[in-house]
C-alpha cells in the first residue's frame, strides 16, 4: 500500500522516498540533504528557526557543491575588500525568504571559526561576511550556507551596495538619535505641560528647559542634517522646496525656544522640533524601503552571474577564468546546474535552460544547436558548449539590469507636476503663515508664534512630495517582477489610460515559427531550387519567416541583400537578381496572401506558409478584453493567414498586408477618434508604429530596433505579462490619485485647524508624519499585487 505524501519538515517538498521519510525526531524529509540540514540546526540549538519562519526553506542539494573556486585570489581581489582582521565580501542567495532565514544565517555563520562579523538581509537577499582568511577559508563558510539550503552567488555592483549599506547605517543611527532625543524631550516637556497652575519654581523650570535644549541639539543638527543639507541645496538653486520648509520650521522652533530659555519666556517648543525630525526620518526610511524592494530585480539579475567560466582552449584543454576574461568567439563549457557566463550560440545537441530571471518563464526552455543562449540562464540536466557572442555590458543580462536602473530613475510628467505644485504650495504657505502670525499678534500676541509654528509643521507637503515617487518606485519593481521593463518616463501613465491595443501577428500573437506547407513552381524551376534561393535570401534577414527555411542547404550565398519592410527581401545569387515577398512587389502578381519568388516582373515560385498562435495568445486577448480594451490585429502577412489567426483568437478588427506606413496610419486614425493606442510588436518593420503609438510594448525576443522604439519591453515570450502590465499601470495611476487626494484633503482640513490655534506644534508634527506614512503604505500595495500575479 502506498504511503501518503507528506511535506518535508525542512523545505516543504512532498516526501516520496520512504528511505528519507522519518528521522529520529519523527519528522519527514524529502532527501538526505534536508535531513542533514535539520539535524545540524537542532544540534546547534537553532531549532527556533522552524517556529519563527514564515516560508519554507530551499531544498538542500545532497551532493556538496564545488566552492573551492571562491578561494582563488583573483576572485577575492575583485569581489572582497580588506577590513580590520581579515576580508569582507557581500553575497547573494535566492533562498532567504523571511526574517527567520536571516536569523538562521547570522547565527549559523557566527558559530564558524574565523568569522569576524556577518549580516543577512531578508529584503535584498544579501549576506555580508567578514572573516579571517588565516583561520578559515571562504569556501568552508559557503559550504555551511549551501548545507542549509542557501546557495551563494556573487553580488555584482558591490561598490553601489556598500554605499547603500553605509547610507542605511547612517540613516538608522540618525533615526536612533532622534528617537532617543524625542523620548527624553517629551518626558521633560510633559513636566512643563503639567504645570498648568504655574506652581513650578523658576529655577526648576529653567533646568528642565536647559536639559531639553541639550537633548534636542544633536537631534536637530545631526539627525536633521539631511533636511538642513537639502535646504542649503534648494537655496543655492534659488527655489523653495520641502526640505526648506522642514529645516526652516525645525530651526525656527529650536532657536525660538533657545531665545525663550535664555530670557525666561513663557513657552518653549523643543518637543515640536525633535518630534518633527524623528517622524520625518521614519517616513523617509519607509520610502527608502519601498525603493529597495523595487530594486530587488537588479540584485536578482546580478545573482545570475557565475563565479568562474570554463573556457575551452584550442588544444582541447580547459581552463577556469573569470567571466570578465572571456572574449567573443571563445568556447565555454557549462556544467549541468551552472549559469551561462556570457551570451552565445549553443554548439552541440539540445539542452534545457532556465530563463526565469531574464524572461519570467518559470519552465525550462529547450534550446537546440545554433540557438542563442543568454548570460544568467542556468543549464539544466546536461552539460552544454557555447560559443561566446557578447560579454560584459554587451550581454542581455547587463542590458536588462541597465533598463531596470534607468526605469527607476525616471521622473515622469506626473511626478514633475507634483514637484511644481509642492513648490507653489510652500510659497503660498509662507505667505499664509505671515498673515496668520500678524493676525494672532493683534488678537493674542502670546500665542502668535506657537500657532504659526503649528501651521508650518502640520501643512508641510511631505505627503504630496512622496505621493508620486513612492508609487513609481513600487510600480517599477512590480513591473520588473512581472517581466516588463519601462524605458520611458511616461509609459506607465499612458498604458493605464490606453483604450485600444494593436497587435502585430508574426512573432507576437503567433509563435514566430512559420512552416512552409506548399510550393508551386513555374518557368521550369524545381521546388528544391526555389527553396534554396529563398533560404539564401532569408539567411541573414532577421525576419521570422527565415526560420521556415533555416534547415535548407544553400549552394551559393546571396549578395547585396536588402530587406524591404512590408515588402520582402531582395538580393543577387549567381549574378541574378531575386525578390522574395509580396506578390505585387516580388513577381508582378496580384497580392493573394502568399509569398512569391521572382525578379520583380514575373514570378517563378509561390510559397504558402502557416504558423500557430502562441499558447497564451487566446488567454491574453481575453484578459485584455476583460480590462475593457479593444483589440486590433495589423500584419504585413497575406489576407488568408491574418484572417485565420484573427478567427482563432476572436479578433474582429484585423488588417492584412499592412506596410509600416499602413500600420502607422491605422494608429493615427484611432488617435484621431480620441482613442489612446497601445502597440505590441517585435519586428524591424514595427519600429515606426511602436514610436508613433501613444504607448508601445516590444517583445523581448524581437528586433533591437523595435525595443529601442518601444516604451516598455517584455523580457520574455509570454503575452500574459502584457495584461499584468496594464493591471499594474492602472493600479499605480489609481494609487497616485488616491495619494494626491489624501494629501489635498489632509491639508484642507489641517491648515484651518492650525490657523485657528486648535493644534499644538508637537501634535502638528504627528499629523504630518501620519499623512506621509499613509501615502507610502498605500504605494506598497503594489508589491502585494505583483506577488499575487507571480503566484
Amino acid at each position: 500500500m502506498d504511503m501518503p505524501l507528506v511535506p518535508c519538515h525542512h523545505c516543504g517538498e512532498p516526501v516520496a522516498d520512504a528511505a528519507h521519510r522519518v528521522d529520529a525526531g519523527g519528522y519527514a524529509f524529502c532527501c538526505s540533504g534536508c535531513a542533514a540540514a535539520a539535524a545540524w540546526i537542532e544540534e546547534a540549538d537553532l531549532g527556533s528557526y522552524y517556529r519563527l519562519r514564515s516560508a519554507n526553506a530551499n531544498r538542500v542539494q545532497a551532493d556538496r557543491l564545488d566552492l573551492d573556486s571562491w578561494d582563488r585570489s583573483e576572485l577575492l581581489d575583485q569581489h572582497s575588500r580588506v577590513v580590520d582582521g581579515g576580508r569582507e565580501i557581500v553575497l547573494l542567495t535566492d533562498g532567504m525568504r523571511c526574517a527567520a532565514c536571516a536569523w538562521l544565517i547570522d547565527r549559523a555563520l557566527a558559530r564558524e571559526a574565523g568569522v569576524l562579523d556577518t549580516t543577512a538581509n531578508a529584503v535584498t537577499g544579501r549576506i555580508r561576511i567578514a572573516w579571517d582568511p588565516a583561520r578559515t577559508k571562504l569556501s568552508a563558510l559557503l559550504q555551511r550556507l549551501a548545507m542549509l539550503g542557501y546557495r551563494p552567488y556573487l553580488a555584482t555592483g558591490d561598490a553601489r551596495e556598500q554605499k547603500r549599506l553605509s547610507d542605511r547605517r547612517r540613516w538608522l543611527l540618525r533615526l536612533g538619535v532622534a528617537g532617543l532625543g524625542s523620548l527624553q524631550a517629551m518626558m521633560l516637556a510633559e513636566a512643563l505641560y503639567l504645570d498648568v497652575n504655574a506652581t513650578m519654581p523658576v529655577p526648576t523650570r529653567d533646568m528642565f528647559r536647559w536639559l531639553t535644549f541639550l537633548v534636542s541639539t544633536p537631534v536637530v543638527f545631526y539627525s536633521g542634517w539631511p533636511f538642513l543639507a537639502g535646504m542649503a541645496r534648494e537655496l543655492r538653486a534659488r527655489h523653495v522646496g520641502m526640505d526648506t520648509l522642514i529645516a526652516g520650521s525645525t530651526l525656527l522652533a529650536y532657536f525660538a525656544s533657545l531665545v525663550e530659555t535664555i530670557r525666561g519666556g513663557t513657552h518653549v517648543w523643543y518637543d515640536a522640533a525633535v518630534m518633527f525630525v524623528f517622524l520625518l526620518l521614519a517616513a523617509r526610511m519607509l520610502e527608502q524601503r519601498a525603493r529597495n524592494v523595487a530594486t530587488a530585480q537588479v540584485d536578482a539579475l546580478a545573482r545570475a552571474q557565475p563565479v568562474f567560466a570554463i573556457r575551452e582552449c584550442d588544444d582541447g584543454t580547459r581552463e577556469s577564468v573569470p567571466p570578465s576574461a572571456l572574449r567573443v568567439d571563445d568556447v565555454v563549457c557549462v556544467s549541468a546546474g551552472d549559469g551561462v557566463p556570457a551570451d552565445g550560440v549553443l554548439l552541440d545537441g539540445a539542452a534545457d535552460f532556465e530563463e526565469a530571471l531574464l524572461t519570467g518563464e518559470s519552465r525550462p526552455v529547450r534550446r537546440h544547436a545554433g540557438d542563442t543562449v543568454y548570460a544568467g540562464t542556468t543549464c539544466r540536466e546536461r552539460p552544454a558548449r557555447v560559443r561566446v557572442t557578447a560579454t560584459g555590458t554587451g550581454t542581455r543580462l547587463s542590458q536588462l539590469a541597465e533598463l531596470v536602473d534607468r526605469a527607476q530613475g525616471h521622473r515622469p510628467p506626473m511626478a514633475q507636476l507634483a514637484d511644481r505644485v509642492g513648490r507653489h504650495f510652500v510659497l503660498s504657505l509662507l505667505v499664509l503663515a505671515a498673515c496668520v502670525y500678524a493676525g494672532w499678534r493683534m488678537y493674542q500676541p502670546e500665542r502668535a508664534f506657537e500657532v504659526t509654528l503649528a501651521l508650518l509643521v502640520i501643512s508641510c507637503p511631505c505627503a504630496l512630495s512622496l505621493s508620486v515617487p513612492a508609487v513609481l518606485a513600487a510600480a517599477h519593481g512590480a513591473l520588473a517582477r512581472c517581466g516588463v521593463l519601462a524605458t520611458r518616463p511616461e509609459a506607465l501613465d499612458t498604458l493605464a489610460r490606453a483604450t485600444d491595443v494593436v497587435f502585430d501577428k508574426t512573432g507576437t500573437l503567433s509563435d514566430g515559427r512559420p512552416a512552409c506547407v506548399a510550393v508551386e513552381v513555374f518557368d521550369g524551376l524545381d521546388a528544391d531550387a526555389a527553396a534554396r534561393i529563398v533560404a539564401a535570401l532569408e539567411k541573414d534577414s532577421g525576419h521570422p519567416i527565415a526560420s521556415a527555411f533555416a534547415d535548407i542547404a544553400t549552394h551559393a550565398p546571396a549578395q547585396a541583400v536588402v530587406a524591404r519592410p512590408g515588402q520582402g527581401v531582395e538580393g543577387d545569387i549567381d549574378g541574378r537578381h531575386w525578390r522574395f515577398g509580396r506578390g505585387d512587389w516580388a513577381a508582378g502578381r496580384d497580392d493573394d496572401g502568399t509569398l512569391w519568388l521572382g525578379d520583380g516582373a514575373r514570378g517563378v515560385a509561390r510559397f504558402t506558409l502557416t504558423e500557430k498562435p502562441r499558447d497564451d495568445a487566446a488567454a491574453t486577448i481575453a484578459a485584455l478584453r476583460g480590462q475593457g480594451l479593444v483589440i486590433h490585429l495589423a500584419s504585413g502577412d497575406g489576407e488568408g493567414a491574418v484572417r485565420r489567426l484573427a478567427h482563432a483568437l476572436g479578433i474582429p478588427s484585423a488588417h492584412a498586408r499592412q506596410s509600416p506606413e499602413d500600420k502607422l496610419a491605422a494608429v493615427r486614425r484611432l488617435q484621431a477618434e480620441g482613442r489612446i493606442v497601445a502597440m505590441v510588436g517585435d519586428g524591424l518593420n514595427d519600429a515606426p508604429v511602436l514610436a508613433g503609438a501613444d504607448v508601445s510594448i516590444a517583445m523581448g525576443e524581437g528586433a533591437p530596433l523595435a525595443q529601442q522604439a518601444a516604451d516598455l519591453v517584455a523580457t520574455g515570450p509570454s503575452l500574459l505579462r502584457i495584461a499584468d502590465a496594464v493591471r499594474v499601470a492602472r493600479l499605480s495611476r489609481r494609487l497616485v490619485k488616491q495619494n494626491l487626494a489624501w494629501s489635498a484633503g489632509y491639508n484642507l482640513l489641517a491648515v484651518p485647524l492650525a490657523a485657528a490655534g486648535m493644534v499644538t506644534p508637537w501634535i502638528a508634527a504627528l499629523g504630518m508624519a501620519v499623512s506621509s506614512l499613509v501615502v507610502t503604505l498605500n504605494a506598497l500595495r503594489l508589491a502585494r499585487t505583483s506577488t499575487e500575479m507571480a503566484a
